[in-house]
């Protein structure tokens, strides 16, 4: 009788622990992504234009209260809403270290020129 009693506190354990293992992965399941970061969820380019490559990316992310999705160094980032509202993109450091960043005329995105003389055009929808 004691042995039976055992084996089933023991079975009641498990179950136990197997329940909290669940609701634990479905409320930080895989997918989640950790306050301030960002990830790449499409990223689509085309090359059909000579000289020319046109990138579409989409990024997903999870910021901190009083920022947005925004670039940094080229990658996805959390940024300061500030800057996206104000829309002066370069104070978000957008391009390379070796890059300089100049903002379009029409303030609808950003330029950064590399070393050789190539332009990366980002434009913001």
């Amino acid at each position: 009788m004691q042995h039976l009693r055992v084996a089933w506190a023991l079975a009641g354990a498990a179950a136990g622990f197997f329940l909290l293992f669940l609701i634990q992965a479905h409320l930080f399941g895989e997918g989640q992504l950790v306050a301030g970061t960002c990830e790449i969820v499409t990223l689509d380019r085309d090359s059909s234009q000579p000289r020319r490559t046109i990138a579409r990316q989409t990024a997903r992310c999870a910021c901190r209260k009083g920022q947005i999705a925004g670039t940094t160094r080229a990658s996805p980032a959390c940024v300061d809403a500030q800057i996206v509202r104000s829309r002066q993109w370069c104070e978000m450091m957008p391009c390379l270290d070796d890059e300089g960043c100049d903002l379009l005329v029409n303030r609808t995105g950003w330029t950064c020129a590399q070393p050789g003389g190539r332009v990366k055009t980002t434009t913001v929808s």
